[in-house]
C-alpha cells in the first residue's frame, strides 16, 4: 500500500467546505463593533440549549471555566469534597482545587474508562462520616459516551448530592436512562461542554456552556461569568470573567447545523475500525449502549504490550496519535499533597499505560484507515 500522511485531526479538511460561512461570520462581529456578548453570543446559547434539549444555556470562556463556574453555583468551598474520576483531562480536577475543595477520586470501568457507579456507590457506604463534606459529584463523559448515569444519579438522589457532567468530548452523545433517551449534559443540574478547536463542536479558539434546566441556577451562572454583576457594577457575587467570545459564537453558529452529519461520519469511521483491526488482544473501544450513543470523540484503542513502541512506529509512519491520558490525576505532581499513592486507582493506571487514540475525524478516507489499520498489523506481527 502506497505510504501516505494521516494526521490525528485535520482542521483543515473540515475548514474547506466551511470557510466562507466561517469568514463572513467572524467579519460580521468585526463589523458590529459588538466585542463583548451580545446577539451571536445570545443566539448560539438558544440554539446549544434547544439542541441539548434543556431551556438554557450560557456561553462561557473556556470547558474549564465551564466546570469551574458550574462549582461556583453550587457554593463550593474550601474543604468541600467534589467525587470525580483521576482519569480526564487535568480541568476535571483543577478546577475543583482551584476553588480550595478537595478532589476525591472513583476509579474508572475499563470498559467505558468512565466513573465506575459501583465503586461510586462503595465509597459512600464507606465514608459515611466524610458524606456532609461532599458538595457534588462530577462524572466525565470521556471520549464521546455518556457515564452510566442512572446508578450515578441515583447514588446523588439517596445522598442529595447535586451532579454536575463533564461533558466537554460530549456535545451530542446521548444516553439511554431509566427517564428516557437524552443528550449528554441535561443528566445533572448542569452540564458543560467544551468548544476546544479539537472537540467535535470545536471553535478557532477556546469556547465553552453550561446548560440547565433550572432557572435560578441559569441566572447565578449569567452573574458569576460577569464578576457576579447583574446589573452592571452591582455585584452580589464574585464571580469571574468567563464570558464567550462572540467572534468563537458566530463561528460555532455555522458549525452546529453540521454536528449530526459529523457524528454520523465519525461512526461510520468507527465502524470500520471496528470491522478491520483485528490484532490479538487489541480492545476496541466498547461502545455500551450501542454505537449511535456514542459520538467517537476519540476512538481509542487498549493494546496487549509495548504501547510506546506501537506509537513510535506509527509516528515513524506519518500517522498521527496520541495518549488521552498518560498520568492519572492520583499521579500528578501537583495532587501528590492529596496522599493518593500508585495502585490506589489500577484501571486509571492501566488505561494511562495500555490506551493510544487513533485518527478519527469525520473527514478521514478509507484509503488513510487502512493505512493506520496496515501498519498496526504490520507492529504487532
Amino acid at each position: 500500500m502506497a505510504h501516505m500522511k494521516v494526521p490525528l485531526l485535520d482542521l483543515k479538511a473540515q475548514l474547506v467546505s466551511l470557510e466562507p460561512e466561517i469568514k463572513k461570520a467572524v467579519l460580521d462581529v468585526v463589523d458590529s463593533t459588538t466585542y463583548i456578548m451580545g446577539p451571536k453570543v445570545e443566539a448560539l446559547e438558544k440554539q446549544v440549549a434547544a439542541y441539548c434539549g434543556v431551556p438554557h444555556g450560557i456561553g462561557v470562556t473556556s470547558g474549564t471555566d465551564a466546570l469551574l463556574v458550574a462549582l461556583m453555583a453550587l457554593d463550593v468551598r474550601p474543604g468541600d469534597l467534589v467525587l470525580t474520576t483521576p482519569y480526564s483531562f487535568f480541568a476535571t480536577a483543577g478546577v475543583v482545587a482551584r476553588l480550595g475543595a478537595v478532589p476525591v477520586f472513583v476509579d474508572i470501568d475499563l470498559r467505558t474508562y468512565n466513573m465506575d457507579p459501583a465503586l461510586l456507590k462503595m465509597w459512600f457506604e464507606s465514608n459515611p462520616d466524610k458524606i456532609p463534606k461532599v458538595k457534588a459529584i462530577l462524572p466525565v463523559h470521556l471520549y464521546g459516551q455518556c457515564a452510566d448515569m442512572d446508578p450515578i444519579l441515583k447514588t446523588g438522589q439517596t445522598y442529595r448530592i447535586p451532579v454536575i457532567e463533564d461533558a466537554a468530548q460530549a456535545i451530542g452523545t446521548t444516553y439511554p436512562g431509566a427517564s428516557g433517551v437524552k443528550k449528554a449534559g441535561t443528566f445533572g443540574v448542569m452540564g458543560c461542554f467544551s468548544f476546544f478547536p479539537s472537540k467535535n463542536l470545536g471553535g478557532i479558539g477556546d469556547g465553552g456552556m453550561v446548560v440547565t434546566a433550572d432557572p435560578a441556577l441559569a441566572e447565578k451562572l449569567r452573574k458569576l461569568r460577569n464578576h457576579g454583576a447583574s446589573p452592571k457594577y452591582y455585584h452580589s457575587l464574585i464571580g469571574g470573567n468567563f464570558r464567550l467570545d462572540p467572534v468563537q459564537a458566530a463561528v460555532l453558529s455555522v458549525k452546529l447545523p453540521h454536528l449530526e452529519s459529523w457524528h454520523e461520519a465519525r461512526r461510520r469511521n468507527a465502524a470500520y475500525y471496528d470491522a478491520h483491526l483485528n490484532v490479538p488482544g487489541i480492545v476496541k473501544p466498547a461502545a455500551v449502549y450501542g454505537a449511535r450513543h456514542h459520538i467517537y470523540n476519540q476512538y481509542v484503542i487498549s493494546v496487549p504490550e509495548k504501547r510506546d513502541e506501537a506509537r513510535k512506529f506509527l509516528t515513524d509512519n506519518q500517522i498521527g496519535n496520541e495518549v488521552y491520558y498518560p498520568v492519572p490525576f492520583h499521579e500528578q505532581e501537583c495532587f501528590r499533597y492529596l496522599g493518593y499513592r500508585k495502585g490506589d486507582f489500577p484501571n486509571s493506571e492501566s488505561a494511562a499505560q495500555k490506551t493510544i487514540a487513533l485518527p478519527i475525524y469525520p473527514e478521514l478516507t478509507r484509503d488513510m484507515q487502512d493505512f493506520v489499520i496496515e501498519k498496526i498489523h504490520a507492529f504487532y506481527r
